[in-house]
């Protein structure tokens, strides 16, 4: 029998780091999680007169909700995750943009003498029944329904070797990839670094367009099912993320074409071994077939990803199947429900 278990953290219990954390939860491999996940604000920032700087004090950002420890894994492991749903948790969200963040301001790594971009907040109205996000301008009376696509910005298990990362850290072991891939029906694949994984979820995005060019997507607390599930023995060197249609490699550094040569290495090197490819073979195909959608362009490390459709990769199974698996265990849940 499949174990469920539902956990909805105080404000108190929430992890604003990747590794250094006491699991709040032990689980089996199989367990159907039922999380709720606040905001990158933590839900103080309720109003268009709530600014972050004002509200919200660093390095308090950016929640998580666990870490969880998945009993039996252990490094050279691989943790699959799978998104059952995501469904924003209240009927507004917000996004903002920030003095010296985001991708089309001066930073403290790219010092210009040009004045900082304001601390707006924008307020969104978010109907999960219709099925959108009403945009308003601040500055003007346009406004316009854009459609709901809940995503997660951050997910990912422990570092190695003692780490701690900040969850606004996007790196090997996950973290803040602010992907819009990171959607229901996916599986996403994390290498295990230490025993028990501790995986950690947060950053809900009712929506966010590639790049996150702001710096913030349209943030919101999230109820959201996942499905946690061991593959022993197999190694997965940056994320990966499967969906029904398409495999994804996961590429998070600085600078930018880093993150893009990281993503696309390992998608090639990884459809290489599923295929029994020469890897120059390997490396030809993903040039003609492969996509290439963006991730962060604001974060400490940026993330790209490598995309390919399956059906350019004939009978290959990822992860022996885990997938198909999950998505079949995800569809009983819900109609069960």
């Amino acid at each position: 029998m499949t174990d469920v278990v539902s956990y909805r953290p105080d404000p108190a219990d929430l992890a604003y780091t990747f590794g250094g954390r006491e699991p709040v939860r032990r689980v089996r491999p199989g367990t159907i999680l039922e999380l709720y996940t606040e905001d990158c604000f933590g839900g103080r920032v309720r109003t268009v007169d709530d600014l972050p700087s004002r509200v919200c004090e660093f390095p308090y950002l950016n929640p998580v909700t666990g870490p969880f420890f998945v009993e039996g894994a252990e490094p050279g492991d691989t943790l699959a995750v799978h998104f059952v749903s995501i469904t924003p948790a209240r009927d507004w969200a917000v996004s903002s943009t920030f003095p010296h963040f985001g991708a089309l301001t001066g930073t403290h790594t790219t010092a210009t003498l040009h004045p900082p971009l304001d601390e707006l907040v924008w307020r969104y109205d978010v109907d999960v029944s219709a099925g959108t996000v009403r945009y308003q301008a601040r500055r003007g009376d346009f406004s316009v329904d854009l459609p709901l696509d809940p995503m997660h910005g951050t997910a990912g298990v422990a570092p190695g070797a003692f780490e701690s990362r900040m969850t606004i850290v996007p790196d090997v072991h996950g973290g803040n990839m602010d992907t819009p891939e990171l959607r229901a029906g996916v599986t996403a694949y994390f290498g295990v670094n230490v025993p028990g994984a501790l995986f950690a979820l947060g950053d809900g995005h009712c929506r966010q367009g590639d790049g996150e060019v702001c710096g913030t997507g349209v943030e919101a607390a999230m109820h959201t099912v996942v499905i946690l599930d061991l593959v022993k023995g197999a190694g997965t060197p940056t994320p990966r993320l499967e969906t029904d249609a398409a495999l994804m490699s996961v590429g998070s550094a600085r600078p930018l074409e880093d993150a893009y040569r990281m993503s696309q290495h390992d998608l090639v090197t990884w459809s290489a071994g599923l295929l029994g490819l020469d890897q120059l073979d390997a490396y030809q195909l993903i040039s003609q077939a492969g996509q290439a959608p963006v991730g962060n362009v604001c974060d400490p490390n940026y993330t790209m990803l490598a995309r390919v459709d399956k059906r350019y990769l004939g009978p290959a199974l990822a992860y022996e199947g885990v997938h198909g698996r999950l998505r079949a265990t995800a569809a009983g849940y819900l109609a069960a429900r």
